[in-house]
């Protein structure tokens, strides 16, 4: 949502709500952003630790629990022990960012564009233009993404029901390399795109659709005279549109992120393909061992993007250009 100079908020007709792409200023978007996000980042990063070594304990690992394993975290290693691998993710955290919100923004533009003359609905359209924005952007970052996604699970679960140790990023990725090559930075590639790119595109889809929906229920975009909210309330249909996001995305492609995490955290010497790993699953803890680590995920991902929504509006409205 734009906002105004003063401490109130005009929501004008849906179309004249988002901040094109070419009225940022580019430079400081992309400044700015990383400083926000990396806040983000040092403040759930802990959450993606917990939810990894939940999806990759096995039925005789004792941590079966999210408070379980950050009170083994804390006690063996204290605070640190929340932050492994956090040095490589916050590492490549930068480009995959400016890939991320370049091809969403721009994808989202020309996606609103094609669809204007089906006269949909509202809510419809902006479904349908994030969530292919959102689909496509995840598209773009994985190739950036997943080698990072492969070294930062590798040293999180280190030494954790019977994984190795490793001396930080640089070894884990050094191994990788002398045993399977490039190839083993991929590991997962596959199942990477199937979870993430349908997650974004879920994500994306339910923020845009349900804030507009929240907006219509507070009286916005109807024919009489337009509301004039204050940013607090802005920034709370947002987040509640964040919250609505993340609880969907979870439910729906929490399965495939366990059985991604398990392959690319496995041992070098170890083959087992996307199927041994559901068998596993299943034999161990049933259908629902294919939603293991949901409640960190769910909480990550409410959390995660409430918090990187409203950083995210606001950054495009600090970087908006003046007219």
């Amino acid at each position: 949502m734009n906002s105004s100079s003063t401490t109130q908020v005009r929501t004008p007709s849906f179309g004249q709500t988002e901040i094109n792409w070419d009225k940022l200023d580019k430079t400081k978007f992309y400044v700015v952003g990383a400083g926000l996000f990396t806040g983000i980042t040092v403040a759930l990063y802990p959450v993606s630790v917990v939810k990894t070594r939940l999806q990759v304990a096995t039925k005789d690992s004792v941590e079966k629990s999210a408070f379980s394993v950050i009170r083994g975290l804390l006690k063996t290693e204290g605070i640190p022990g929340l932050y492994r691998g956090f040095g490589t993710v916050i590492t490549g955290a930068v480009p995959v960012r400016i890939i991320f919100l370049t091809s969403l923004e721009t994808t989202k533009v020309a996606t609103f564009k094609m669809i204007e003359p089906f006269k949909l609905s509202e809510p419809t359209k902006a479904a349908i233009a994030n969530g292919i924005a959102g689909m496509t952007s995840s598209l773009f970052s994985q190739a950036v993404f997943v080698p990072i996604d492969v070294v930062s699970q590798k040293l999180m679960v280190q030494g954790y029901s019977g994984h190795a140790k490793y001396n930080g990023g640089l070894d884990v990725a050094r191994k990788i390399l002398k045993t399977d090559g490039v190839r083993g930075l991929y590991r997962g590639f596959g199942l990477s795109v199937m979870t993430y790119a349908p997650s974004s595109a879920v994500w994306w889809a339910t923020y845009g659709s349900s804030q507009r929906v929240i907006w219509r229920l507070l009286g916005a975009g109807t024919e009489q005279k337009e509301p004039v909210f204050g940013p607090w309330t802005v920034v709370l249909v947002q987040a509640s549109g964040g919250i609505a996001a993340g609880a969907m995305a979870s439910c729906i492609t929490t399965p495939l992120d366990t059985i991604k995490t398990r392959l690319q955290v496995m041992g070098h010497d170890k083959r087992e393909t996307a199927r041994h790993v559901v068998k596993k699953l299943i034999v161990d803890d049933g259908w629902k061992g294919l939603y293991r680590g949901l409640g960190p995920r769910f909480f990550s991902m409410s959390a995660w993007g409430t918090s990187m929504i409203t950083a995210y509006e606001y950054l495009k409205r600090v970087c908006a250009k003046e007219d």
